[in-house]
């Protein structure tokens, strides 16, 4: 499943760039996500603990940086992992791409392209998609945040109940979009 996303960081290019170098920094931004050891040459373990509804998983696993284009500021992240309880796998592959967005900002374009099995993927894509657009809302407000020399909370489980507020909401969203707004120009 391919995810697209995008956000703005009220940063310089090169600064935001420069954050994208330091690995657990960056793995601390995420909310759930922690990275227990450097292998070194790009290569990192961690996991990440989610919670989906009444499904809690704890994933456990390996990520790689395949790319990194200095010039084009642009990376590329290949992560796998399994559930530590044998309920699912994933695996993941993450391009980040930078450009300059208004005044001094910076737009990164995130792709993600996301393969589930097991529990996780008993959720529908709507449901990933929604999930994962609250992620990078979360990562990007505590990227910006660490950048600016603030503390960020990361590393705790995504999920509960405020999630399920803020993933219903989009689906709702979704839904008025896809079945109300194409009559709004419908003659009464």
């Amino acid at each position: 499943m391919i995810i697209n996303s995008g956000f703005e960081v009220a940063q310089p290019v090169d600064r935001v760039w420069s954050f994208f170098d330091d690995i657990p920094r960056v793995a601390a931004c995420l909310p759930g996500a922690s990275l227990s050891d450097d292998l070194g040459g790009g290569k990192y373990k961690g996991g990440v603990a989610i919670r989906m509804g009444p499904v809690r998983l704890q994933f456990a696993g390996n990520a790689e940086i395949v790319s990194r284009d200095d010039a084009g500021k642009k990376i590329v992240v290949n992560a796998t992992g399994a559930d530590e309880k044998g309920r699912g796998n994933a695996a993941m592959t993450v391009t980040a791409a930078l450009s300059p967005a208004g005044g001094r900002g910076t737009k990164v374009d995130v792709i993600q392209d996301l393969q589930l099995s097991g529990a996780a993927a008993q959720y529908g894509r709507g449901m990933i998609a929604d999930f994962s657009a609250i992620m990078m809302r979360d990562f990007s407000a505590n990227m910006a945040a660490s950048i600016s020399g603030e503390s960020i909370s990361g590393g705790s489980p995504v999920g509960g109940f405020g999630l399920a507020l803020r993933a219903g909401r989009l689906a709702l969203a979704r839904v008025f979009r896809r079945f109300f707004l194409p009559y709004q120009g419908a003659p009464a």
